[in-house]
C-alpha cells in the first residue's frame, strides 16, 4: 500500500439542511486543508452525523454546496472511506475478504498489507464472531485504508469499546494519519478523544459552528497541563458554562500555554 496518500480539501459553503419544518444544520460554513485532522464535538441532535452524512455523499444539502478537491459532492465518492461505530463486518466473510470489499480491484496482497498495518495479519482467516469488539473496529479500519482514501469520515467509531482499547485505536487512527496523510473528520462525544487526536476542534450547536480552536500541542499528544487546559476550554463551551475571556485567559497563563 502506497504511503503519502495527497488529502483531500474540503469546503462547506452556507450549507443547510432541513427535514420537513426541522431545521439540523443553517448556513454552515467549514474548510478543511488536505491533510487536516478535524474533529467535531457537540451534543446530541446539534447536526454532528447530519453534517457527515452530507460529507459523505450520502444525503445532499437544503441549500449551500460542499465541494471536495472543488468538485461539488453530489453522491458518494471512491477516495471517501467511512468508519462507523459499528464495524458493519459481513459475518459470512472472513476477516481477510472483508477488507478486500474495500480494495478497488480486490487486491489480496492490498488487504493482507492493511490488516498488517493494524496488526492483524494473523486474523486473516478467521470468522468476524470471534473477534473482540477492538479487533472489529481494527479490521474496518483496515478495510477503510485498503483503498487509499483522500478522506476518511470517522463517526463514533470508538465508542462502544472500553477505556484501554479506545486508547489504542486513537494511538493507532493517529499514527495511520500521520503515515498516509488524507484528510480526516472525526465525530465524537468525547472531548478528551477530540483534543487527542485533532488539530483542529470544531463544536457545533444548533446547527451552527459555535467554536472553532486550532489544537497547537505537540504530537504524540500528553495528557499534561497544556492538554487539560484545551479539554477544559472545550468542555466549558460544550455544558455552556459561564466562563469569562477573563477567566479563559488566566486559566491559559496557569496551564503554560
Amino acid at each position: 500500500m502506497k504511503t503519502g496518500v495527497l488529502g483531500s480539501h474540503l469546503a462547506i459553503n452556507d450549507v443547510s439542511k432541513r427535514f420537513g419544518d426541522v431545521r439540523v444544520l443553517e448556513k454552515l460554513n467549514l474548510n478543511i486543508k488536505s491533510g487536516e485532522f478535524i474533529a467535531i464535538v457537540g451534543r446530541s441532535g446539534c447536526g454532528k452525523s447530519t453534517l457527515l452524512r452530507l460529507v459523505a455523499g450520502l444525503d445532499e444539502p437544503t441549500e449551500g454546496t460542499l465541494l471536495l478537491d472543488k468538485k461539488e459532492i453530489t453522491g458518494i465518492d471512491p477516495d471517501t472511506r467511512v468508519l462507523f461505530q459499528d464495524a458493519r463486518l459481513l459475518p459470512w466473510k472472513k476477516v481477510l475478504e472483508n477488507v478486500r470489499i474495500g480494495v478497488r480491484d480486490g487486491n489480496k496482497e492490498r488487504a493482507l498489507e492493511a490488516l498488517r498495518m493494524v496488526g492483524l495479519e494473523d486474523k486473516a482467516n478467521e470468522w468476524p464472531g470471534v473477534l473482540s469488539g477492538g479487533q472489529r473496529q481494527r479490521v474496518a479500519l483496515a478495510r477503510a485504508l485498503a483503498g487509499n482514501p483522500r478522506l476518511l469520515l470517522l463517526d463514533e467509531p470508538l465508542g462502544a469499546l472500553d477505556a484501554l482499547t479506545r486508547i489504542d485505536m486513537q494511538d493507532l487512527i493517529e499514527k495511520l494519519w500521520q503515515k498516509q496523510r488524507f484528510s480526516a473528520i472525526l465525530v465524537t462525544h468525547d472531548v478528551s478523544e477530540a483534543v487527542a487526536l485533532a488539530d483542529r476542534v470544531v463544536l457545533m450547536k444548533d446547527g451552527a459552528i459555535a467554536l472553532d480552536v486550532a489544537i497547537t500541542l505537540p504530537r504524540p499528544r500528553e495528557r499534561d497541563s497544556g492538554f487539560a487546559y484545551f479539554e477544559k476550554l472545550i468542555l466549558d463551551r460544550v455544558m455552556e458554562r459561564d466562563t469569562s475571556l477573563e477567566q479563559e485567559a488566566q486559566l491559559k497563563v496557569s496551564y503554560s500555554i
